[in-house]
């Protein structure tokens, strides 16, 4: 009984037509045919609402339903949640599904509602966007059912917990695994490069094309063939690549739901991803105070598991970082020459100064790319038109902070240093055509 009535629920139906017969008691007062009428309704209502439990009881089984996770979700992107619904009375019935999301979301009022045919089979997806790594915890899955009376909904609940992990952006990573693959970087933003093919490993000799370096002209087996020969050469691999990750409190700045160090945290999974597939080798370094993380640089694709779950543990923490302990580290542990990736920020000009004799020393002995944000929140008060004294207070130190942008990365430049300055959402992309432009170049 108790298990019963655990599951019964008042449609609210039922509450609107009680409401209305009070009211005809209430007039019957002055209209005594309206006393008797009412009487008649109540007795309607009651039988209707036995009938509705019997309804909605009389199948044990009635309706199933089960929620479909994975075992991982990737931070910063729509991840699926399908749903699938079985409904076994013969009639139709109307379901109402709300499902218990984590507490991250801060969610509590999702619902689907879908009038199901008798005997059969429903499936829909949700998206939740995740912007915190960690563990998630689903709660129970419910399902309410009524009949076409409308009086009372039966309650169903299912899988009382489904815990899944939220890791960097895997579904980033494979999608720009895929284009890299297949040349097809245009579509995403990437310029294409030709390969220069100098001081790179020899491949083959082919025929002349337009666009082909004349200076790869082969002029023995282009007099042996009569016609115009090249020499074909691929990129040198296993070159030693780090990915060098800031974890201070510069990266914790948000920019659309995630930090600063999330964004960097799933380019280096994607770049890691298509440098491995290129055969070189990814290493991986986290600093702050102190050094969170260290990998050293390895080929081979199963290597990118031990870098996900390294940057899977990875969080900011409430300091400044220590560029004199990433140069010492680098100079114990890092002995051949590498491209360093260096995801950073700085949001004042003297910040880069204090820090500049370290990149210094770090790029004469490895090729160093210095990867700062631009802050896009800025450049929409930029835009606005300044209305009143207190907005062209407000446009005018944004500019001044964008500025600072643009003279930090002449600063490096003027140090010989390579830099990307980058919109948060568009990392991935300018850092994985950073990487192919060097080693088109052959820069390393």
């Amino acid at each position: 009984m108790l298990q019963f009535l655990k599951t019964l629920y008042i449609h609210h139906r039922f509450y609107w037509v009680l409401s209305g017969i009070a009211v005809g008691f209430l007039i019957s007062f002055w209209w005594s045919i309206l006393f008797s009428l009412s009487w008649i309704a109540i007795t309607v209502l009651g039988v209707a609402f036995v009938l509705d439990i019997l309804l909605l009881y009389q199948n044990s089984r009635g309706i199933e339903a089960k929620r479909i996770v994975p075992d991982k979700f990737s931070i910063g992107d729509n991840n699926p949640v399908p749903i699938t619904i079985s409904n076994f009375y013969r009639f139709n019935v109307l379901i109402e599904v709300i499902d218990e999301l984590p507490v991250q979301f801060q969610e509590r009022d999702f619902s689907h509602r879908v009038l199901m045919r008798g005997e059969s089979s429903y499936q829909f997806e949700y998206l939740i966007r995740p912007t915190e790594r960690g563990t998630y915890y689903f709660g129970n899955l419910n399902i309410y059912a009524s009949s076409a009376l409308k009086l009372i909904k039966r309650k169903y609940q299912f899988q009382n917990e489904d815990m899944v992990l939220v890791y960097p952006s895997i579904i980033q990573m494979q999608k720009y695994d895929f284009l890299a693959l297949h040349n097809n970087l245009l579509d995403s933003g990437l310029k294409k490069i030709r390969r220069l093919g100098h001081t790179q490993e020899f491949e083959q000799i082919k025929e002349y094309v337009q666009g082909d370096d004349f200076r790869t002209v082969n002029w023995k087996a282009t007099a042996k063939r009569n016609q115009l020969m090249v020499n074909q050469y691929q990129d040198e691999k296993s070159q030693p690549i780090y990915a060098l990750i800031d974890s201070g409190r510069v990266m914790k700045m948000p920019f659309n739901g995630l930090k600063l160090l999330d964004y960097a945290i799933n380019a280096t999974l994607a770049f890691s991803n298509v440098a491995l597939k290129k055969h070189d080798k990814v290493g991986l370094g986290v600093f702050s105070k102190q050094i969170d993380q260290y990998i050293q640089a390895t080929s081979g694709l199963p290597h990118l598991n031990r870098i996900l779950e390294s940057l899977y543990n990875i969080d900011t923490r409430f300091h400044d970082s220590d560029y004199s302990l990433l140069y010492g580290q680098l100079k114990r542990k890092v002995t051949q020459r590498s491209l360093l990736l260096l995801f950073t920020n700085f949001e004042h000009s003297s910040a880069l100064k204090r820090q500049i004799p370290y990149l210094q020393a770090m790029a004469k002995k490895h090729m160093l790319v210095v990867i700062i944000f631009e802050n896009t929140e800025l450049d929409v008060i930029v835009s606005e038109p300044a209305q009143s004294l207190q907005n062209i207070y407000h446009k005018t130190i944004a500019q001044k902070f964008s500025y600072e942008k643009t003279l930090m990365i002449k600063e490096l430049q003027k140090h010989k240093i390579q830099s990307i300055l980058t919109a948060p959402e568009e990392l991935t992309i300018n850092t994985i055509n950073k990487y192919l432009e060097i080693k088109a170049r052959g820069l390393l």
